[in-house]
């Protein structure tokens, strides 16, 4: 067996040896050497925490502090005469912590959180149309509702995730952990591609319709990407410009050169901003531009989304209908050019292989950004003709769409007449000016991406249209491509065909597996792989926490603690109910009291105490035994005067003392031991409403809007918070402290959370007063006069002590005002003004 080792200092981890490492004994009774404690952060003036227990003590000079000779002695014996026989004395087996469920889940990390929270837009902004129900009702994938912001702007709305939050729950996730639940469910590849649509909008690259966020529907329970839209069609808008004949000569034809050069110059400009940005669609619509005010093109994102799902669901039917000799193909040729949607053949080729792994299709070219070229030229093609490029396309999509099952090479012989065919229609209706630009874009329409030109060189192209090119001096204002490989939007997770409650995948469809729901209201639900633990999950949005009523008090609850295996909760009824952890039931009455009970907690000694104050001054300590008895073992009183009001809160410090809040402004330290007064704290300006205690501080409420903090080891006053906005501040109703963080509740409804005596963070959490507050971890529980017990997660960097928020989790409505509050091991206790305990916990 290994031999003993010397004391050493907790600080440095350096063997005392009396002359560099000396140890001085603190307060507390725990040692440090000399030279690490003036090292020690002070939180407080003239204090530290002793680097063993934590609880703060004073400190000056190290100096001024005893020697711990004993250790001394120990240390010098062990170095200089070592007995390799003398076993180390066995340690306390370290008491494991109670299993049991958490009542709240872990919805997300702090990163995931500070990720996606700017990017939700506030429940109220969006404003629902009359016709929001009629838009629902069509097929919501695959075709953007529209409707207003607050402020009036007009939106489209597409969705992108849904969750399924049961209605009947007793416990109702905030609109914020619905948003960020959702998103934590998706898979990673579409919650990655959502990121780059919000990050490629809040850039503000020119040429870019503005993405407001995500917003959350409540109805449905779907979240949806808002984009500001445009009044006005652009493909109706283009043709009102397009004269009967491109080939006229004179004002008319030199008016339409120019009208569709500055189009399609910004055309172009925003689909080179998209490709600036890493992301290109892959296919391009008419719908997918529009006009702002100024008479400028935007690409908008939420139509290029919903047309890549429309198509991939056209295309995907269209297999079907082969597959099942139906003539399907038919249908797809026209809705598609419904929409004047124009997709390359590589990309033909790599969805419909995707989709049917028996059709012997495919293309050795790679879908890139030169695929939107393909889509672009397109588009300029059906400016400059007109409704003939549409009947091209038919033909186009008839030999393409589906692929032929014989395995042929698609092509070669057919796509060269469709070339062919596209050239003469140009040559016909064209002018001289256009030759240059009709051979670059019969370039665009080759089969090989890699021998089609760039986005650029397309709008030089028609630049050279209106200005010569020695003239040109803002080439190089056209965004440069992003040079990595891209995401394309079309084949992306975002726009996978889905439908119905269940997700369904063009896979699926072809296969047969699930017939066309003709009914479909694109709710696309429960999208991706469920991260979070399913029990919990289940037990808060899906009906099954349990919840128990703790009957038998005659009037409000005041007070709630637990200890011994029992439930305490006191009453202005003048009692102390004491209730089974096992079974809930009723276990005794503590009857005595001659005034309202205000106040009530438990002392874990070696004789259990239960401890209730009442609002006449009255202190009394009742013994926890089996069985229980009728009379307190002691009863103390507060002596009284013309102000007095009685107490107002109790707190038990862990060393042998018993605080006691009053309404004559002061704290009181009772000593257990023998029950006598040991000190008044005075400095609070009104009644002291509520105590807390933890890591050796005494908090105190008041009134008078400012908390105050004493030492435990000498009752000596720390300092003061809030107290910088005198008349400001409103009644300080609950406190609650965890760790280093400290959580007041006011009469206003407002929270404030405060880090080591910094102020943090200040919510509105609260319609009216909050009279409770508990705090567990991370998990903050408030409740008061809007009789509604919020649940919020206090999430924040482990590495920066001062990033820190209260996220609105949820919520349980109460049917009476929520007086009292405690969250113990998995269970939250709530305590209302009609006489009942609550008791939330996990159960089916």
């Amino acid at each position: 067996m290994d031999p003993p080792e010397p004391p050493e200092c907790p600080v440095c981890l350096q063997p005392y040896d009396g002359s560099t490492t000396t140890p001085r004994v603190l307060s507390c009774g725990h040692s440090a050497c000399q030279t690490c404690l003036p090292l020690l952060p002070q939180p407080f003036s003239h204090t530290i925490r002793c680097p063993s227990c934590t609880q703060l003590v004073k400190f000056t000079n190290p100096t001024s502090l005893p020697k711990n000779i004993d250790l001394l002695r120990l240390s010098a014996s062990l170095l200089q005469y070592p007995h390799p026989q003398n076993p180390p004395s066995p340690q306390n087996p370290i008491k494991s912590k109670p299993s049991y469920v958490n009542f709240v889940p872990n919805l997300c990390s702090y990163e995931f959180y500070v990720k996606w929270k700017e990017w939700v837009i506030a429940e109220g902004e969006v404003v629902l149309g009359f016709s929001f129900g009629e838009d629902l009702c069509s097929d919501s994938c695959v075709s953007p509702i529209r409707c207003l912001m607050k402020g009036g702007e007009e939106v489209s709305l597409v969705r992108v995730g849904g969750g399924c939050f049961e209605t009947d729950s007793k416990f109702k996730y905030s609109y914020m952990a619905r948003i960020l639940r959702v998103l934590y469910e998706m898979r990673d590849g579409e919650r990655d591609e959502l990121g780059m649509i919000l990050r490629t909008s809040c850039l503000k690259r020119c040429r870019i319709g503005k993405v407001y966020g995500l917003w959350y529907n409540l109805d449905d329970q779907g979240v949806y990407i808002v984009c500001e839209r445009y009044g006005g069609n652009f493909r109706e808008r283009c043709g009102n410009w397009r004269s009967g004949s491109v080939g006229e000569k004179g004002s008319d034809g030199l008016l339409y050169i120019k009208s569709f050069a500055m189009v399609g110059m910004e055309i172009c400009e925003a689909l080179s901003s998209l490709h600036a940005e890493g992301l290109f669609s892959g296919c391009l619509a008419m719908t997918c531009f529009s006009f702002d005010d100024f008479g400028h093109v935007h690409i908008d994102l939420n139509e290029a989304v919903v047309t890549s799902r429309r198509i991939r669901r056209l295309i995907a039917e269209a297999i079907l209908g082969v597959r099942k000799g139906e003539e399907l193909e038919l249908s797809l040729r026209t809705d598609a050019l419904d929409s004047l949607a124009f997709v390359s053949p590589e990309l033909l080729f790599e969805l419909q292989q995707k989709n049917a792994t028996d059709l012997a299709c495919g293309s050795k070219f790679e879908v890139g950004y030169a695929s939107d070229v393909w889509s672009l030229a397109c588009v300029l093609l059906w400016l400059l003709l007109g409704e003939p490029f549409t009947e091209l396309m038919r033909n186009y999509l008839q030999c393409f769409v589906p692929m032929p099952i014989d395995g042929k090479d698609c092509d070669s012989v057919l796509y060269t007449s469709w070339i062919d065919k596209v050239k003469a229609s140009l040559e016909t209706k064209l002018v001289s000016e256009f030759v240059p630009l009709q051979e670059m874009l019969c370039v665009c329409l080759s089969t090989d991406p890699g021998s089609r030109p760039s986005v650029i060189d397309l709008w030089k192209c028609i630049r050279k249209l209106i200005i010569e090119p020695k003239m040109d001096v803002m080439v190089g204002r056209v965004q440069v491509i992003n040079k990595n490989k891209g995401h394309c939007l079309f084949l992306g997770e975002l726009c996978q065909f889905q439908k119905g409650s269940d997700t369904m995948s063009e896979r699926q469809i072809v296969n047969g597996l699930q017939e066309k729901n003709n009914d479909s209201r694109g709710n696309f639900d429960q999208v991706g792989e469920v991260r979070v633990e399913r029990d919990l999950v289940e037990g808060l949005c899906g009906g099954h926490v349990k919840c128990i009523d703790l009957k038998g008090h005659l009037d409000c609850i005041t007070g709630l603690t637990v200890g011994g295996g029992f439930l305490f909760s006191s009453s202005f009824d003048k009692t102390v109910r004491v209730w089974s952890l096992q079974d809930f039931t009723h276990v005794h009455t503590f009857v005595g009291h001659e005034h309202k009970v205000m106040a009530v907690v438990f002392v874990d000694d070696e004789l259990p105490l239960c401890i209730s104050g009442d609002n006449g001054g009255g202190i009394y300590i009742w013994g926890i035994c089996n069985p229980f008895g009728q009379e307190p073992i002691k009863k103390l009183f507060e002596e009284k005067d013309w102000r007095y009001s009685g107490i107002h809160a109790l707190a038990i410090s862990g060393t042998g003392y018993l605080y006691t809040g009053s309404g004559d402004k002061s704290i009181k330290a009772w000593s257990l031991q023998d029950y006598t007064l040991s000190s008044i704290m005075n400095g609070h300006k009104s009644v002291v409403s509520t105590l807390a205690v933890c890591n050796g501080v005494l908090y105190s409420g008041s009134w008078d809007g400012t908390v105050r903090l004493w030492s435990l080891s000498d009752h000596s006053p720390l300092t003061v918070l809030g107290e910088d906005t005198p008349g400001k501040s409103a009644s300080v109703l609950s406190l609650a402290a965890d760790g280093n963080a400290l959580v007041a509740a006011h009469e206003n409804g407002c929270v404030k959370i405060w880090r080591n005596d910094v102020l943090i963070k200040t919510k509105q959490s609260h319609k009216g007063a909050i009279f409770a507050v508990g705090m567990e971890g991370k998990w903050l529980f408030t409740g008061g006069w809007d009789k509604v017990v919020n649940v919020q997660e206090l999430i924040g960097d482990d590495s920066d002590e001062f990033q820190i928020d209260a996220m609105d989790l949820g919520s349980i409505s109460c049917n009476s005002v929520t007086t009292a509050l405690l969250y113990w091991q998995g269970k939250l206790f709530v305590g209302q003004a009609d006489r009942v305990t609550k008791v939330y916990c996990y159960g089916v």
